[in-house]
């Protein structure tokens, strides 16, 4: 099993349990029964001894899983046909489900509908669990393709009532007398300009429709995504003060080029060059070269920050993140921009949904900044991230 899954299966569990993933460290030199152990002491939660020991099976089957998942799913939604969870008491899930969940997620959200249309069961539970436990902040959440009901019912009344009112007209005697016809004539006569002067209003309302629609721009700014950021782990090798402003400092930051990039941040009050040098950062490397107070800068530095901004830290990945790898969202793709546009003003419209969550992880949407060894942290919880 690869660090990134034993890392998903390790978050899903904290968040099961209420634990800390902050307080457990890493997963790569745990396997996934020890990582459960783990999580399980720190919680001080009891479970009985055969609870546990169905646990630690499906744990096993889970870091075990063939390479052909797809068989393996198709064998779980047999499994899943005669029961709402894996394992659990009634619709209660358990640390298995979230276990299986975690593991099984990368297969899972790629899946096409008439795939998914096979194992309706596995997709059944995982979007079961998803919800009950809430795991789609921590992961993309899982795409269900809910029925579509068209509500005939409605139609047929219309036409019943078309037909009825057909039926009355031709039921209706004809007038014999003229007078009588003059004088229903003359009683319909009022009702012309009536109306008129509906038609006019229906009109109207016509013109109204097309300017109470929804503007176009406001479904384009939803539509930028995450992905269009290259976000990449950096490592600071040298950190000065800025020569002419006393708000900004000046690092040398190492992303994998064979050559360091000069980036200006606005850290000066917040951290010394020292606790800067030799650190892990975000580093957003797309954005568009400029200088800040005539020293050219070529990337931005990710920060939490607290309500009122009197705390602000750069984001960190963990320990084992190589300088260079591009942070990932699970089931958000896409490629990034070479070069952001100014101009559109993307990166505004992106870092509103950018924040740390309530144990520091930071989220785009509630989906953590994932890096071969863990989810970047800040130790401000519930921040802003710019």
């Amino acid at each position: 099993m690869d660090s990134k899954t034993k890392q998903m299966i390790l978050s899903a569990l904290c968040k099961h349990f209420s634990v800390d993933p902050i307080v457990l460290g890493g997963s790569d030199e745990n396997d996934v029964k020890t990582l459960y152990s783990n999580v399980l002491k720190a919680s001080g939660k009891q479970v009985s001894s055969q609870n546990n020991e169905e646990v630690l099976k499906w744990l096993d089957y889970a870091e075990g899983l063939p390479k052909d998942r797809f068989a393996a799913l198709e064998k779980l939604n047999v499994e899943l046909a005669v029961k709402s969870v894996v394992l659990g008491n009634g619709l209660t899930p358990s640390a298995a489900d979230v276990a299986m969940f975690a593991s099984l997620h990368s297969s899972v959200i790629g899946l096409s509908d008439s795939d998914k249309e096979k194992i309706p069961h596995v997709i059944r539970w995982m979007n079961y669990i998803q919800i009950k436990e809430d795991l789609s902040t921590l992961f993309g959440p899982v795409s269900v393709k809910l029925p579509q009901f068209d509500f005939e019912v409605s139609k047929n009344v219309v036409k019943l009532d078309a037909n009825a009112n057909t039926k009355k007209a031709a039921e209706s005697p004809k007038p014999v007398d003229k007078s009588e016809a003059q004088t229903s004539t003359k009683k319909a006569e009022p009702e012309e300009p009536k109306k008129k002067a509906t038609k006019e209003k229906d009109a109207k309302k016509e013109k109204k429709k097309p300017a109470e629609a929804a503007p176009p721009p406001a479904n384009k700014e939803t539509e930028l995504s995450v992905s269009l950021l290259n976000i990449q782990v950096g490592l600071i090798r040298k950190a000065w003060k800025h020569p002419s402003a006393d708000s900004l400092l000046v690092e040398e930051i190492d992303v994998g080029e064979g050559k360091v990039r000069q980036v200006v941040s606005g850290l000066a009050k917040f951290c010394s060059p020292d606790d800067l040098a030799n650190r892990l950062v975000a580093l957003i490397t797309n954005v568009k070269p400029g200088k800040l107070r005539d020293v050219m800068s070529e990337g931005l530095v990710l920060c939490a920050s607290n309500e009122d901004h009197s705390v602000v830290e750069p984001l960190l990945p963990p320990a084992g993140a190589k300088p260079g790898e591009r942070i990932s969202f699970s089931g958000v793709e896409g490629k990034p921009e070479d070069v952001l546009n100014p101009k559109k003003k993307q990166l505004e419209k992106i870092t509103p949904h950018l924040y740390t969550d309530e144990s520091g992880v930071a989220t785009y949407k509630g989906i953590p900044f994932m890096t071969s060894a863990g989810p970047c942290t800040s130790s401000i919880l519930k921040a802003t991230i710019k």
